[in-house]
């Protein structure tokens, strides 16, 4: 299939477009010298004035771009909805969640068949009751391009709903309050706010957190009060510029609490829920890295704090002393076991955590003390607590999937220490677990340390170095990247790819230490880790430099820069979406959305220290004059996480630089911010378009 696009000599202001007759030629941009001063060092930016959103030449550049990736992917259309009809076929369209008890009621969304978004729905006593529906976001949504609810939460009388709308994909939310009595929206408007609140147990108090609206940092918290016309009432502003708050509520209900947090120091504050007019009280001041976090057991504080324990232990505290001195040891700390979560009920306390890589749970009887883990059975798996509202439950839910097994959420019985399956993800389609291969390996990188690598693929696979391989990584801020199961993979996985996980250093996979030894001036042991990674792949004949694909998102693209300016050889292709490549520039700007608070995950650039360790990474500044592996950039020109023009500059740079004729190609959601599109179908064609690149330069367009 093709598509004459004729451009010729067609110039707007900014960027030519070279004749073609059946292509679009890549947009050339044009370049205005921009010097950036720090530390004696001279910067020079040609691309800077990108960043000028309001210019229509920059808009002009962003859709010649994007017509640029049409052009040259307009052959791959066919395959492209090929894809997207198989992964709409692994989806059941009619489908629901397993539904929850919260209160006297069950609560659960389901689809309607054809239908992109949720609809929220309880019924009464039992699921044989009459159904209500909530919120139909379909409805909610009608006629957006993007739509986004967030944090719909019922009153603890079960009569009113809040929840947050964003129809533009900045993350500024508008909260509405719904009257779950008589299905209409009361006339109360808090717009431009976070998707971050929780009830008070009046029914009527609302603690909602306020962004700056230019950083974006979540820095105020107040108090609403439904039906009342007088103003809402900040409670807490961080001053701290390092700092983010938020609010939360314990599973108890006795109290809400108002955390603080930098990336290695916390403070937390609290109220009674019942008395939600009362000052907040501190639990304990901040200190530097000391971090903490807190919930209650109706009778005590409950502490997970990493003071003289790099993994944290479980503490607890005396509701009317909760002075360090006060605390004293429930789980102790462990060398090998990083404690991250704890859910507190009436007669246990379910703590998740990770150990040699994986994630476990230990549940503590809070009457004997005994503590015993809950089994699940696979080598390479995620689980997380999900939708746990009763607080005096015997029962703990939790989600557990795997890279062969679909999501499924158990009821665990903590009396009897049974596992009882509630629901398993239906995929059809024709899917079957047995017919793919999970492992789980540690690769030893460069500097002796054992990295783990989870991998999925079909069974029978041939270990010839010919097998097309997509490599996934992350490796930042502490978060872990679990080997859950994806349905839209499958596409790849019956195409002969092998799909690995690298659970590279900068996340907390392998305890704290992990993350550490992944951050800040350790932040290049992220990239070598990855690299090393590929290295093995490649040696152990999972695949070649000739089919290896990389891909990541986020700090994960900036990986992804990394990745290719140091090792590009290593990749026939690499998948950059929403890449934080442009760090220097973005760290020492304090007005751009988010930099405060990132300082110390990356360190400050203001100190020579660090600017001169983030410059011999950052990959817009170290794009080199080499060949580079074919390249796919994503972006949304409404990003508050990473600012469209980073993507859009490196782009640009690439292009200037690169000696290669490989692919380099950006695509920008007009519509959209960091998450992409936002409906389950309308995700699919995020996918589709990332696989079909793959495939692409693996030969399987006219498939």
């Amino acid at each position: 299939m093709t598509r004459t696009l004729l451009v010729c000599l067609a110039s707007i202001t900014t960027f030519i477009f070279a004749c073609a007759d059946e292509k679009v030629g890549p947009p050339t941009v044009e370049k205005k010298p921009f010097e950036l001063e720090l530390h004696g060092d001279t910067r020079v930016d040609d691309y800077y004035w990108l960043k000028e959103r309001e210019n229509p030449d920059v808009i002009a550049y962003l859709e010649a771009e994007n017509l640029y990736t049409d052009s040259v992917l307009v052959e791959t259309s066919g395959l492209r909805n090929r894809l997207i009809d198989e992964m709409k076929s692994r989806i059941v369209q009619d489908d629901s969640t397993a539904p929850y008890k919260h209160g006297d009621y069950y609560y659960y969304t389901r689809f309607e068949e054809g239908l992109d978004y949720p609809i929220y729905c309880r019924r009464l006593g039992s699921m044989d009751a009459e159904e209500e529906i909530l919120l139909d976001i379909n409805k909610e949504g009608a006629g957006e391009e993007y739509v986004a609810v967030r944090g719909f939460a019922v009153s603890p009388n079960h009569k009113l709903a809040v929840y947050g709308l964003d129809t533009v994909g900045r993350r500024f939310y508008d909260l509405r309050i719904l009257d779950l009595e008589t299905g209409m929206l009361i006339a109360e408007n808090i717009e431009n706010v976070t998707a971050n609140f929780r009830w008070a147990n009046d029914n009527k108090t609302i603690f909602y957190t306020r962004q700056d609206p230019e950083t974006l940092r979540w820095d105020r918290i107040f108090r609403h009060e439904t039906g009342s016309e007088q103003e809402d009432e900040l409670i807490y502003e961080e001053k701290d510029d390092t700092f983010s708050s938020y609010v939360y509520r314990s599973t108890s209900g006795n109290f809400i609490y108002v955390a603080s947090q930098s990336t290695v120091s916390t403070d937390v504050r609290y109220v009674s829920a019942d008395s939600p007019t009362d000052p907040l009280q501190l639990l304990q001041p901040r200190e530097v890295d000391h971090e903490y976090s807190v919930t209650d057991g109706g009778d005590r504080f409950y502490i997970l704090s990493n003071e003289n324990a790099k993994n944290f232990q479980l503490l607890e505290a005396p509701l009317d002393n909760t002075a360090k001195e006060a605390w004293s040891v429930v789980v102790p700390h462990r060398d090998d076991v990083l404690l991250e979560y704890v859910s507190v009920f009436a007669d246990y306390i379910v703590l998740t955590g990770m150990q040699n890589g994986l994630t476990i749970m230990e549940v503590v009887d809070r009457i004997s003390g005994e503590t015993y883990q809950i089994n699940f059975g696979e080598s390479a798996y995620q689980a997380y607590s999900s939708n746990n509202y009763e607080y005096d439950a015997d029962v703990f839910r939790y989600g557990y999937e795997s890279m062969t097994t679909p999501d499924s959420v158990y009821d665990y019985d903590l009396v009897k220490r049974e596992t009882h399956l509630v629901k398993q993800k239906e995929i059809p389609g024709g899917y079957d677990p047995d017919n793919y291969q999970s492992e789980r390996i540690f690769v030893e990188v460069r500097d002796g340390t054992e990295v783990p690598v989870s991998l999925v693929y079909r069974k029978g696979m041939d270990l010839n170095g010919q097998n097309p391989l997509l490599q996934y990584g992350y490796g930042s801020y502490g978060a872990n990247i679990d080997p859950g199961f994806n349905s839209n993979l499958t596409s790849l996985l019956d195409r002969g790819f092998v799909y690995a996980i690298a659970h590279i250093r900068g996340s907390s996979t392998m305890g704290r230490d992990w993350y550490f030894d992944g951050r800040q001036l350790n932040k290049k042991n992220t990239f070598t880790d990855f690299i090393d990674v590929s290295k093995f792949l490649i040696d152990e004949k999972y695949t070649s430099p000739e089919h290896l694909y990389a891909m990541g998102g986020s700090a994960g693209g900036l990986l992804m820069g990394a990745v290719v300016n140091m090792a590009p050889e290593l990749y026939k292709g690499v998948l950059s979406a929403v890449p934080f490549v442009d760090i220097i520039t973005t760290m020492i700007d304090p007005s751009i959305p988010l930099t405060s608070g990132e300082w110390k995950e990356w360190g400050d650039p203001r100190e020579k220290e660090f600017y001169d360790y983030m410059l011999s990474y950052s990959p817009y500044d170290q794009v080199a004059r080499q060949d580079y592996p074919n390249i796919l950039v994503t972006t949304g020109l409404h990003d508050s996480q990473v600012q469209y023009w980073e993507p859009a500059k490196w782009v640009a740079k690439l292009r200037e630089y690169k000696t290669d004729d490989n692919l380099l190609l950006l695509q920008t959601n007009m519509s959209a911010g960091h998450g992409g599109k936002t409906g389950r179908f309308q995700r699919l064609e995020d996918a589709a378009l990332y696989y079909t690149f793959f495939l692409y330069l693996e030969g399987g367009a006219s498939e």
